[in-house]
């Protein structure tokens, strides 16, 4: 089974490693990476795995748009991807916690009855007050989440999508495919969330105005979820609000953003399984010399960038404001304080 990855990066560096040799765990057998304006040897390093044959690395293709939707339109065309039997679309900082077997894709899909589409549910990890950044797995720091089935006031949450090559896709979207018109019944996707139930028909035949991406999680995790870790440490959370966001121009992150995300009151420890073969699989990657060179490289530009920010007093009071906000979303507090409205 060829599984291709498809992501868009920015000053990712620090993290390439973790998450090309995670997704190598569990199955995925080609890459196509996606960069633009990096400053912290992110594209070197994609270059150099290019090199060795570990992946593909394409400058991104957009100017001044959206540079996920257009890499997303360059990749329909790509012979990597005409070549899978699988199209997954993830980012860096977002891993599949697959619950069956041995946790790899094919077992998935032989779970889930080979459907043509199977879209995991998002859990953001909290950051829970880690500040430092350090040169480990992401996946081993972070270990606390909301509760699964409820984000912020939400129970509908946001998916990624496991797509076979056989759906008729008109257009890949970043969380999910969306189909060509004009099917009849008979054409139509078989298309499963992580429980390996059918997904909700208002998810799947949404007009494309209304880009629906998510759908109840309750009950849809039972064989797999997706571990978002949307803010890692505070260090790395400054460097990430300095970058700027990969996938659109000109969009920062602000309070809501990190209040929204860092909810720890929910322990999740199931995707610590994969961490033995994960460092394995890191060390192979990491035996090229230069490899481990230019990783060395992205991790030290990550903290020299932290160091900057931090001489920066809108930083240093950024860092502050995030330090003492509640780890109840906006939504949450507000919810609470009209009950505590109504009860008086």
């Amino acid at each position: 089974m060829r599984v291709t990855a498809v992501t868009c990066v920015k000053n990712e560096g620090p993290f390439l490693i973790e998450w090309i040799a995670f997704n190598r765990v569990i199955g995925v057998t080609d890459f196509l990476f996606y960069s633009n304006d990096c400053t912290d040897a992110t594209d070197r390093l994609l270059d150099r795995l290019a090199a060795l044959g570990l992946v593909v690395h394409l400058p991104n293709p957009a100017k001044g748009r959206n540079y996920q939707m257009e890499a997303l339109k360059d990749a329909k065309r790509q012979p990597i991807l005409r070549a899978a039997d699988w199209v997954w679309i993830a980012d860096v900082d977002e891993f599949l916690n697959i619950h069956v077997g041995e946790g790899t894709i094919p077992e998935l899909v032989e779970a889930t009855g080979n459907p043509h589409a199977i879209s995991l549910n998002f859990q953001f990890f909290a950051n829970d007050g880690i500040e430092a950044y350090e040169d480990k797995p992401v996946i081993a720091q972070f270990t606390r989440s909301h509760n699964p089935d409820i984000w912020c006031a939400e129970t509908a949450q946001e998916v990624k999508t496991l797509i076979r090559k056989d759906f008729p896709v008109k257009y890949y979207g970043a969380h999910r495919p969306f189909m060509k018109e004009g099917l009849t019944r008979g054409e139509r996707p078989v298309w499963k969330d992580g429980s390996g139930r059918d997904v909700p028909w208002k998810f799947r035949a949404a007009a494309n105005k209304r880009r629906i991406r998510k759908f109840p999680a309750k009950g849809a995790r039972d064989l797999a979820t997706l571990n978002h870790y949307a803010l890692r440490s505070l260090d790395s959370y400054l460097v990430k609000n300095d970058r700027g966001d990969v996938n659109r121009e000109n969009r920062d992150f602000d309070d809501t953003y990190w209040r929204e995300r860092n909810d720890p009151a929910w322990q999740d420890l199931s995707i610590q399984r994969y961490l033995p073969r994960l460092r394995a699989e890191m060390a192979a990657l990491m035996a090229d010399e230069e490899v481990a060179a230019l990783h060395a490289e992205a991790v030290a530009a990550h903290r020299a960038t932290r160091d900057r920010l931090m001489q920066d007093p809108g930083y240093v009071a950024l860092a502050a404001r995030l330090r003492a906000l509640p780890t109840q979303s906006p939504a949450e507090l507000a919810l609470r304080d009209l009950i505590g409205e109504g009860a008086a």
